[in-house]
């Protein structure tokens, strides 16, 4: 049995908190990456890859390598010119096997001080490999089972179109990175591969094999929503659903002294992903805020007192209801207009090319593709051609319990969850794991619709496609936004057939976190410094510290009363002392200090016989 008291935090143990943001936000596929040290432990959130930096190269199927013209270049010396003829196409692409980037400064960082790796989305694993195969790395890994499968699953995807490139170059390419030829590129090429301050050149690296996946995986610990998991015990660690995608989530990390949030892209409800659980996030000591996907460099400032008559009510069901309204709406007209797009381009002809990497988004167009070919009366095939489609598919109709209110509603009336599964059996819906699939190719026919990778338009299927369709003028491409679309349709030019670029929900509107933020009632909100000037009022309310990326942001340390489970047999020694100078009473115990799962005992030191 043990006796509860409380000591000053300083006679017992120093909490240091900081929080380094190692990049910001690019957008649904691209998650902030940021390093916290917590207890005494580093604490990384995610580790993403920049997969629109693939657009400076070249796909293979274009037949664009060509010498460049002689003045396309002004080189200090006519080898280096010779070098960057060889390895730009006519377009100045780079005709080389492609390198991948990592987040900016992750790679300087010694990877054995890493202790946690918390991974919020599949897009946030991408470039976990990178990190498990590096030398020294001996870091927990938690995900939730979902995020890490699906993870799995885009990683190996990833590799299998990769290996198109290795076939190509052979084994020995050497690629511009290795001559470092990059002062030569075309300014936009340039900025890409070295950053605006030229910096990033560290961050690029040959991709990760299949081997290194499988390794990888092997590290990562998956976790259930709200399931409560114990590093070295002292941090108590759970994820909490985001809503942004499923399995995704946000994260709550308890030490023996305070806790903290940490909100990466949200949406507050989905169609396809559980709601986000905001509820578990209130009242936290520190609220790390790195949603800011749907940032666009708004600079202003919203009203002083719309923000302070905001009651905090959050017991109100109508407050969070009203954070929610329209946007499942909204979302649900942009994916019909697709659908109506799509159609017009199969009755006038042309095929479309749906390159998104967005499994939500990918489940619930099939669904309304199926309902507006019924109803416009033409049989139209539509392919999903990807090496991991076949599994994905499948894994999506076993995780209900991961999914929303809507579709678990489904399964208990003995409906498919999504339809896919029933269109597939009705030979609607044909999937096939590469382009040159034998039953691919018998059963081909245009127009059609097809689903497939890469939306950086430089990987897998969809480059072999658009090059067959980039001339006709009555066929579609859709794609996402957050990638530089002339830069990456630059090698299928010229481009006859009609782009479409959507923006689906990638995080909480801004006009809505500061309502948001007062709900949740943290006693510290931790943002980035870009949104300074927006988020300036909001410091009336609730107390608000600004980090720069790259840069250490040192916290306060807190010096409330700490909570220590003494055991009875030490409790019963105890002797007060009223000291007179304070109103203060002290008392000295000798025993044995440790942390278990987040809380402090002190025991009596042990006997021989122990």
């Amino acid at each position: 049995m043990y006796i509860h008291v409380f000591i000053s935090i300083d006679t017992v143990f120093f909490f240091i908190y900081m929080q380094t943001s190692l990049s910001r936000t690019g957008g649904y596929n691209l998650p902030p990456c940021h390093i916290v040290n917590f207890c005494g432990f580093h604490i990384l959130f995610d580790c993403p890859l920049d997969l629109s930096a693939l657009t400076i190269f070249s796909p293979l199927s274009t037949g664009l390598y060509e010498n460049v013209d002689e003045q396309t270049f002004a080189c200090s010396t006519s080898n280096l010119h010779s070098e960057i003829k060889k390895l730009l196409d006519r377009t100045n692409l780079i005709s080389a096997e492609p390198y991948y980037k990592t987040v900016e400064t992750l790679h300087l960082w010694n990877v054995s001080l890493i202790d946690v790796v918390l991974i919020s989305s599949p897009m946030g694993m991408l470039g976990l490999p990178f990190l498990t195969r590096a030398k020294g790395f001996s870091a927990k890994v938690y995900a939730t089972e979902v995020t890490a499968k699906l993870g799995q699953l885009m990683m190996e995807d990833l590799v299998a179109m990769h290996m198109e490139f290795k076939q190509f170059y052979g084994p020995k390419e050497t690629s511009l990175f290795q001559l470092c030829k990059w002062e030569a590129l075309p300014p936009t090429l340039k900025e890409v591969v070295l950053g605006k301050d030229g910096t990033e050149l560290g961050s690029w690296s040959p991709l990760y094999s299949a081997a290194d996946v499988k390794d990888c995986l092997q590290k990562v610990q998956s976790l259930k929503y709200a399931e409560e998991v114990c590093y070295n015990g002292t941090l108590i660690i759970k994820a909490l659903s985001s809503g942004l995608e499923i399995g995704s989530c946000n994260w709550n990390l308890k030490g023996p002294k305070r806790n903290i949030s940490y909100i990466s892209s949200s949406v507050f409800s989905s169609g396809t992903a559980m709601d986000c659980d905001f509820h578990a996030l209130l009242g936290s000591d520190v609220l790390i805020y790195s949603d800011f996907a749907s940032w666009n460099g708004a600079t202003c400032v919203e009203d002083e007192n719309s923000w302070s008559s905001i009651v905090p009510v959050v017991t109100d069901t109508c407050m969070w209801e009203s954070l929610n309204f329209d946007e499942s709406s909204e979302e649900m007209e942009k994916l019909n207009f697709i659908c109506s797009c799509s159609i017009d381009s199969v009755e006038a002809g042309g095929s479309v090319l749906i390159p998104m990497g967005r499994i939500g988004i990918i489940l619930q167009l099939l669904e309304l593709f199926a309902l507006h070919i019924e109803s416009s009366g033409i049989k139209v095939p539509i392919f999903i051609i990807s090496s991991v489609a076949e599994e994905l598919l499948a894994y999506t109709t076993i995780l209900p319990e991961w999914l929303c209110k809507e579709r678990q509603e489904k399964l208990y009336s003995g409906k498919p969850v999504f339809a896919h599964e029933e269109l597939i059996k009705e030979k609607k819906i044909h999937v096939f794991p590469t382009l040159h699939s034998h039953e691919l190719l018998m059963m081909w026919q245009e127009p059609c619709i097809v689903f497939c990778p890469h939306w950086s338009l430089r990987l897998g299927p969809a480059v072999h496609l658009l090059q067959r369709w980039h001339g006709d003028p009555n066929a579609l491409l859709v794609l996402e936004e957050g990638v530089d679309t002339d830069l990456a349709l630059s090698p299928f030019k010229p481009i006859a057939m009609k782009v479409l670029e959507c923006s689906f929900v990638s995080g909480i509107k801004l006009e809505k976190v500061p309502q948001l933020l007062k709900m949740l009632q943290p006693k510290l909100i931790l943002l980035p410094d870009y949104t300074k000037a927006y988020f300036n009022s909001l410091k009336e309310s609730v107390p608000c510290l600004f980090f720069t990326e790259n840069e250490t942001l040192d916290m306060p340390n807190s010096k409330n009363l700490l909570e220590l489970n003494i055991a009875t047999d030490l409790a019963s020694q105890l002797t007060l002392t009223k000291l007179k100078s304070e109103e203060l009473t002290i008392s000295r115990l000798k025993g044995n200090l440790f942390v278990d799962q987040g809380k402090h005992y002190l025991v009596a030191e042990n006997t021989d016989d122990d």
